[in-house]
């Protein structure tokens, strides 16, 4: 008998979620591994091997690191799920105009709610994964808050987890830096694979390259390929090669020059039109978020402040005073913020702790 009873760990085959279940184990949990198959890679439009989180030999990787410290461990194929929302989701709202964060989808609405069904089935009060971000309680509710390796803190990809969610899953990492984990794996006998580089790429991406991932997965977008360029005047400045190769505040890969530095600043979809303009032209004090998740708070009050993040690289956030209107957050900056993208994810902050977050819907000038 375990010493904390049964718990279902993500194993990905990579040294984060490795290391996770390793530390688990030594803790006295019956550890049992699982690896999600999200994507077939056989059908991939990829121009490189794969890699990542999902490859076959990342699965086969997991299997083996499990059965070697004798954890039981599965394999469970939701592609058809996978595919479903976040392929189908990802590719909608480029060819609506706006940009899509596939890995907070995934996680969402996918990998934690096929994990706690497994766990379920298995009489697992738990789940874990090698994710870096620590998980706290106070009066009565659960919310994700930043590790303390500030480099890899992913509490960004984590804002639309639930109560229910949270309650049942721990996060070992948390409180460690990615060289504590990469010695961890070093010590456990793992030399390889604490060595191993970092994959930043979306899981079904594997090369990085989300435009060739639209040109082999929807049909007649290259009709699309010559719209208008326009200036903020309305003036044609240009011809594009189809709106949906473009995002809200992208400056290099547009294809031509113009004389000086622009910028994508908005995006037409329904004129198939992308409108550029300079530095100061992408800049908003406002947006408006929709389809919230709170975690910290089971409200929002007038006026509250916190910090928003409105990307994932854009780790400090700026504050902001945040007032519900409906079912939506408007959003008004203390500074002016640099290329708002609809689409992407807001993360509201107060300190570390995450309280919320929601989809931008759209960036507002007030």
């Amino acid at each position: 008998m375990s010493k904390h009873g049964k718990i279902l760990v993500a194993m990905s085959g990579g040294i984060d979620s490795t290391v996770a279940a390793m530390m688990l184990h030594e803790e006295g949990y019956e550890v049992i591994g699982v690896t999600m198959k999200t994507w077939d890679y056989a059908n991939s439009s990829a121009t490189k091997k794969e890699t990542g989180c999902c490859s076959l030999d990342s699965i086969n990787d997991a299997r083996a690191i499990a059965v070697s410290n004798g954890f039981h461990h599965f394999i469970v194929d939701i592609r058809e799920e996978f595919g479903n929302y976040v392929i189908d989701n990802f590719i909608d709202e480029y060819m609506a105009g706006r940009t899509p964060n596939p890995c907070v989808l995934c996680n969402t609405h996918i990998k934690w709610e096929s994990l706690l069904r497994r766990a379920d089935a298995l009489d697992c009060e738990h789940i874990a994964t090698g994710h870096y971000a620590i998980i706290k309680q106070e009066n009565e509710r659960y919310f994700v808050s930043k590790g303390v390796d500030e480099q890899k803190d992913q509490t960004y990809v984590l804002w639309g987890l639930s109560q229910e969610c949270l309650s049942r899953t721990k996060l070992p990492l948390g409180v460690f830096t990615k060289p504590e984990i990469r010695k961890m794996a070093f010590d456990w006998g793992y030399e390889e694979l604490s060595k191993k580089a970092e994959s930043f790429e979306i899981c079904f991406i594997p090369d990085n390259d989300y435009r060739n991932f639209l040109r082999h997965n929807v049909e007649g977008i290259d009709k699309l390929a010559g719209g208008d360029f326009v200036d903020i005047n309305n003036n044609i400045i240009g011809k594009h090669k189809g709106y949906p190769f473009y995002t809200i505040g992208q400056r290099k890969g547009l294809g031509q020059e113009f004389g000086q530095p622009m910028y994508v600043a908005e995006i037409d979809a329904n004129a198939n039109r992308v409108v550029l303009g300079e530095a100061k032209d992408i800049l908003r004090n406002g947006m408006k978020v929709t389809k919230l998740n709170l975690q910290k708070y089971d409200t929002v009050t007038p006026n509250f402040e916190a910090a928003v993040q409105v990307r994932y690289n854009d780790r400090v956030g700026t504050m902001a005073t945040l007032n519900m209107v409906d079912d939506a957050l408007d959003i008004v900056f203390s500074a002016n913020v640099r290329g708002i993208a609809p689409g992407q994810s807001a993360v509201i902050y107060e300190g570390d702790d995450v309280v919320g977050g929601g989809i931008i819907h759209s960036s507002l000038k007030f």
